[in-house]
């Protein structure tokens, strides 16, 4: 499948939801910040991925925190532009695809990504990291 077949079974929700775990939701989201500045990717991509969760019966399953931090997190590490193809982006950047260990617990505390007002809207990191560069 091309990413514009991806992108557009997505956007018409006719992807099969069985294959659309998280490193499907991080691939999509690098498909939409290279198609468009981050304001418009970051749009499009709730939009897309709100109407998507709503065909399967499971709206309430979106997190606007968790969703947004990923296509931060996503379109910082393009911006090194270490990679422009997606297998390349995938190999450098293995840390955003990981679900169980995922990024978001170097920069949330656990009880504020359960939260209903995380998932509801976006939510600055609470956790400090210590700089180390």
């Amino acid at each position: 499948m091309t990413d514009e077949e991806f992108i557009e079974q997505f956007e018409n929700c006719t992807y099969p939801a069985e294959l659309f775990d998280h490193s499907q939701h991080v691939k999509l989201a690098w498909l939409y910040l290279q198609r468009y500045p981050p304001l418009d990717a970051l749009a499009r991509f709730t939009q897309s991925l709100k109407r998507f969760a709503a065909s399967l019966g499971k709206a309430s399953i979106y997190h606007e925190t968790i969703t947004w931090a990923y296509m931060f997190l996503i379109h910082e590490r393009m911006e090194k532009g270490e990679a422009t193809e997606w297998q390349k982006f995938a190999r450098h950047n293995a840390d955003l695809l990981n679900w169980k260990a995922n990024i978001l617990q170097n920069y949330y505390r656990a009880e504020t990504l359960q939260s209903e007002r995380a998932r509801r809207l976006f939510v600055f990191p609470d956790k400090f990291i210590e700089n180390k560069s």
